[in-house]
């Protein structure tokens, strides 16, 4: 950034103060946040849908770490409007919640809470929902669709070959009910998982594990049998909001009515504010990149396209404005070399500058494949992480095929040249060529997390052979290296780089979406109600 752009960029800084002077002027007041259900990991181009728009994780996190510090912020109310995506992306939502409580009143009001609800919620200072409402605490499950019995019905052979017992994305296509080694692996995950769920709730309760897990097997709850139960503090309409805030917070007084901000005005007039630019020199710069949905080739906004995020991660390798890059997570995987290109470009990009991997909800198969690039990974106690292994196939269509009386007919060239046809299934020879490419498929597999994670190939083996963890599992076994959410990334990344995780940082995002209405932002005011 040369001296035009920093005497641009505090130019713009001092217009923002001026519109916060006006907008935020009846200090102290509410920030009013609402938590979209889901919470997305990338904002939304909302004018493409029309609908409000809604905030970030990382925005939203943002906001509350800005807001606890905030002395014109005298409370936090927050509408949760559904469950606020898997229970990673819940547990960085409830940190959140809980470091701003600690600071500040926090009340969070919902027509009904679920379990991933009542987890983000239970950080809050008070917690309220209507008297027709409901807390549906019932536990966690985990479903599978077979299609095996469906698929001979009808003619069709899946052609499944697998590296890694646990390796289970081709079950549904091959199987009426889970294998053994799937119902291994997913009973331990939801062990952590609900053992994630209980102690968050029990902690943010005041409540003792063991009596919300018998609380869980009297689920579901009316919110009067959950008022009673202690998972929420009282049934309130939205109109009772104001007086329970009024009562958390003396220094709103009688104040009629409350003096709202919105989360996303607050965003853009203090939290997304690194303040002014020093004309001498510039703020260090860190780029939060989300990688979200499989992993395919080629280019565009479809999942995590290879060539789209390898020339954005070239970039931010040449970019010396940029000190540090967290790569935020969120994939089950997807296309084979496409993952190894990626691989390729986190490296080189870690070559420049630390790089730090944020696991969501999600980053198993080729999502943890290119996480092991990363200079760390960090990710929640209930990240789905790991799958080391490798899955593909084909389905064989030639009984549908005679059932519908359709002809198939043709001549090739070359022993293997029907390798991929859906008019037959693999002969031996081709169903051996395909399960070498995959063995060899899988020896990278395991070479680039022993190279990324400074493990023996026999330390990775004993993880691998498809299995999935929990993020708590995973960091047992040297896959993570620290349980956190995106702040906690973030913070790691710029130790990394030599620079104060408390210090003033350029926080870029990635990919940036087109989006109108920044201006908008700018001038919401202050809502009163």
């Amino acid at each position: 950034m040369g001296l035009p752009a920093r005497l641009a960029s505090n130019a713009g800084r001092a217009l923002r103060l001026g519109v916060a002077r006006i907008a935020l002027r009846r200090a102290p007041f509410v920030l009013r946040l609402r938590l979209a259900a889901p919470v997305p990991e990338l904002a939304p181009a909302f004018f493409l849908t029309g609908a409000e728009p809604a905030l970030s994780l990382l925005e939203t996190l943002l906001v509350l770490r800005r807001a606890a510090r905030d002395p014109d912020v005298a409370a936090i109310a927050v509408r949760l409007e559904g469950p606020p995506g898997g229970l990673a992306r819940t547990l960085s939502l409830r940190r959140g919640l809980a470091q701003a409580a600690r600071l500040k009143p926090v009340l969070v009001w919902a027509e009904s809470l679920g379990a991933e609800e009542l987890l983000a919620a239970s950080a809050a200072t008070r917690v309220l929902v209507p008297e027709s409402g409901s807390v549906f605490l019932v536990g966690l499950r985990y479903d599978g669709v077979f299609l095996h019995d469906l698929l001979e019905k009808v003619g069709v052979a899946p052609e499944v070959v697998r590296i890694g017992a646990f390796k289970s994305a081709g079950e549904m296509l091959t199987r009426s009910s889970l294998s053994p080694e799937q119902r291994a692996q997913l009973e331990a995950l939801l062990d952590d998982q609900f053992a994630a769920l209980v102690d968050g709730i029990a902690e943010g309760r005041g409540l003792e594990p063991g009596a919300v897990r018998e609380l869980v097997e009297a689920g579901p709850f009316t919110a009067p049998s959950a008022r009673a139960a202690r998972l929420v503090d009282d049934c309130r309409y939205p109109d009772e909001v104001p007086d329970q805030l009024r009562e958390l917070a003396p220094a709103l007084g009688g104040r009629d009515p409350l003096p709202f901000v919105d989360a996303r005005a607050y965003l853009a007039l203090r939290a997304a504010d690194p303040g002014w630019v020093p004309l001498g020199r510039r703020l260090p710069g860190l780029v939060y990149v989300v990688a979200r949905g499989s992993i395919v080739r080629g280019r565009g906004r479809r999942g995590v396209a290879c060539d789209s995020y390898r020339r954005l991660l070239d970039r931010l390798a040449d970019d010396d404005r940029v000190s540090a890059v967290v790569l935020r997570v969120d994939s089950p995987g997807g296309e084979v070399v496409a993952s190894d290109l990626l691989w390729r470009a986190v490296q080189q990009l870690g070559r420049e500058k630390p790089v730090v991997a944020s696991l969501g909800d999600t980053a198993a198969s080729g999502g943890y494949y290119v996480a092991a690039a990363a200079s760390a990974i960090v990710a929640e106690a209930a990240t789905v992480t790991g799958s080391i292994g490798v899955v593909g196939g084909k389905l064989d269509l030639s009984g549908l095929y005679e059932r519908l009386g359709v002809g198939r007919d043709g001549v090739e060239r070359g022993a293997r040249a029907g390798l991929f046809s859906e008019a037959r299934g693999f002969s031996p020879d081709e169903r051996k060529a395909v399960r070498e490419g995959m063995e060899s498929a899988y020896e990278r597999f395991v070479a680039r997390v022993a190279e990324g994670r400074a493990l023996t190939p026999e330390r990775v083996l004993e993880c691998a052979g498809g299995r999935v963890w929990s993020g708590r599992a995973a960091q047992a076994r040297g896959l993570v290296d620290a349980l956190g959410g995106p702040l906690e990334a973030i913070a790691e990344a710029l130790r990394r780089a030599g620079l104060d995780p408390e210090g003033r940082v350029a926080l870029g995002v990635a990919p940036r979406l087109p989006r109108f209405g920044g201006l908008r932002d700018w001038l919401r005011l202050a809502q009163t109600r």
